[in-house]
């Protein structure tokens, strides 16, 4: 199931810091790319390019690890980079190669992992990620030329061809058009994702049976192809057979004619973007393209969300390029004498607008579409409309990706902290009371507290107070250190006990022990102990990090935010002033609070954290 929809949203949260589980399987990838095959194939108003993106995160987390836990088979190498910080990196690189393969766009896709992934970015992940995605884009032109009978001539940038804008000139004029075509782009792609998050809370609540979910998706495609053929049928706009028409489809038209909304509907969505960019003026009556943009634009909208894999891309760049070119031929009827105007470069701006008033990204998709249409002149209006997209879309409502991100209860954290939270303390989000550990520990108290317990780090404390005590605002014990579950559990199931030093005293212990088991680390029921192991005790001072994150109590907000955001952690130790612990802060104790803004206003809410969902 987690290979359903564009997997952006995933990718973007796994980058964030957040383990969402199945996301970088094997088992994930293989459903992905046949899913989405078969998507495509089957006529849907879906795209790749999303998907794509995914797959690149998939095979960078699998690469990197030297091993596949689904297959249970360990090969033996890059050890080093199994753990979550290394890993995290990879799928970085891997989500750029994915934007690099699917547009042709080795630059966007580094801004887009910027942009719209990594959380915590260096500057020498910047040139990994950047030749990442050059060998993606150079891997995919190699096999495409060879795909194409061409061995060795590498002129098949990426998989999304818009064809190459050659005379893309604008008038200084021609600004005021633009900008109200961000305007419409940012009030479409509002509304767009308001009908989509109905649609998702809808299915969230009624369509969650598997069986659901087929007759679902089995009726959209129904659905699509009695709108395609109706379309085809009722429209009478016949056209002179394009040269790149492969199948002309004739219809009720003369012969050597086709039907221009036959030859829109019968090919894949990429080349009925390139015929709506680069088509010559008049091959579209006004008619044909409005019917199609207000059927294909509701059809794309149900279709997101569907439990199949599809792509948000293309068939929001579709919608634009529909509309877009609409706004070109009224241009023309009013300017019927000026050369400027071009029917094509207004169906790429519409393209943009609603691809930016979807998604709301700036940067990124600039660069991406600059270098799919192989035009850098057309840098600053494209820039104009995605800014101005985003600004109107932003008025309403957010970007897509956040909006399935919010719905799944994913606890994401924004760049920065919420503007309103300067007077919240560490105080306030704290959890308590803690549970600790002592530096030497019996080891049935810490089997007792893993089965009892969920939490993934423990503070290592010199001495831990009586029950009475801790009820009271009281300490939990100096800090001394912070051992995490998974090491805990790797002790227990390797037997570092004291007295049983010689044992495993021979045997190496060191952090080779603990990569062999990432990154599914052991349950407690996977650990087997006699009745005397329980009596035995356990050293953790040779393992606990020594030197942990730690904040005093009065500690604002914003910098606990800082502090996780910039480090990447995932948990923070709160302190008084002898250095006696008092509490912990976890992510989804500071991510509970949320900026809202909705129609120019705003607002900190708090949000209910649960443990488990009935």
């Amino acid at each position: 199931p987690i290979a359903a929809g564009s997997g952006i949203p995933q990718v973007k949260c796994y980058l964030n810091g957040v383990k969402v589980p199945r996301v970088v399987r094997i088992k994930t990838l293989v459903s992905k790319v046949v899913g989405v095959t078969m998507s495509v194939l089957g006529g849907l108003a879906v795209g790749k390019e999303g998907p794509m993106i995914h797959s690149g995160a998939v095979i960078a987390a699998g690469v990197s690890q030297g091993k596949t836990t689904s297959l249970s088979k360990d090969f033996g190498f890059f050890e080093y980079f199994r753990e979550d910080h290394e890993k995290r990196d990879f799928v970085s690189a891997g989500a750029a190669a994915g934007v690099a393969a699917a547009f042709g766009a080795p630059v966007g896709g580094v801004l887009f992992s910027l942009e719209e992934g990594a959380s915590f970015w260096n500057q020498a992940l910047t040139w990994r990620v950047f030749f990442a995605a050059m060998m993606s884009t150079f891997t995919l032109n190699l096999v495409l030329s060879a795909y194409n009978g061409v061995p060795g001539k590498l002129t098949y940038n990426g998989l999304l061809n818009f064809g190459k804008f050659d005379d893309l000139t604008y008038e200084i004029w021609e600004f005021l058009p633009f900008l109200l075509m961000g305007v419409v782009g940012g009030l479409l792609g509002a509304l767009y994702n308001y009908i989509n998050q109905k649609l998702t809370a809808f299915r969230m609540k009624y369509i969650n049976k598997p069986w659901k979910k087929i007759m679902e998706a089995l009726g959209m495609a129904l659905l699509t192809a009695c709108v395609a053929f109706f379309m085809i049928y009722c429209m009478d706009d016949c056209r002179e057979i394009s040269e790149s028409a492969e199948y002309p489809i004739q219809m009720f038209c003369e012969p050597g004619k086709e039907s221009a909304a036959a030859s829109i509907w019968f090919q894949t969505p990429e080349k009925s973007v390139r015929a709506l960019f680069h088509d010559p003026p008049a091959a579209f009556e006004w008619l044909t393209i409005g019917v199609y943009f207000v059927f294909y634009y509701f059809l794309a909208c149900f279709t997101y969300g569907l439990g199949i894999p599809s792509g948000l891309f293309i068939p929001t760049l579709l919608c634009g390029a529909a509309w877009g070119r609409l706004t070109g031929i009224l241009i023309k009827f009013m300017f019927p004498d000026q050369d400027w105007v071009d029917e094509g470069k207004y169906a790429l701006v519409g393209a943009g607008a609603m691809l930016g008033g979807v998604v709301r990204m700036t940067l990124s998709l600039t660069v991406i579409l600059m270098e799919c249409v192989g035009n850098i002149t057309f840098g600053l209006p494209l820039m104009i409309v995605l800014m101005v997209a985003k600004w109107v879309g932003d008025f309403f409502n957010e970007g897509l990706y956040d909006i399935h991100i919010q719905m799944a209860g994913v606890p994401i954290m924004g760049w920065e902290a919420p503007s309103l939270s300067k007077n919240i303390y560490a105080s306030e989000v704290m959890n308590r009371p803690v549970v600790t550990l002592r530096s030497v520990e019996k080891v049935s108290r810490v089997v007792s507290l893993l089965q009892s317990h969920t939490h993934n780090g423990f503070p290592v404390v010199d001495s831990i107070p009586e029950d009475g005590q801790a009820s009271y605002f009281k300490s939990f014990g100096t800090l001394r250190g912070l051992i995490l579950r998974s090491q805990l559990t790797v002790l227990l199931k390797h037997k570092v006990f004291n007295e049983n030093t010689e044992l495993w005293q021979n045997s190496k212990v060191d952090i080779h022990l603990f990569r062999q088991s990432y990154p599914r680390y052991y349950t407690m029921e996977e650990v087997e102990l006699t009745p005397e192991d329980l009596d035995m005790t356990l050293d953790l001072r040779p393992f606990h990090n020594p030197s942990p994150y730690s904040v005093m109590a009065c500690t604002p907000l914003p910098r606990i935010f800082s502090l996780f955001r910039a480090l990447g952690l995932r948990h923070l130790v709160v302190t008084n002033d002898n250095n006696e612990v008092v509490g912990m802060v976890t992510r989804k104790d500071i991510v509970r609070f949320r900026m809202w803004t909705h129609k120019g206003r705003m607002g900190l809410e708090e949000l209910v954290i649960y443990n488990q969902v009935a």
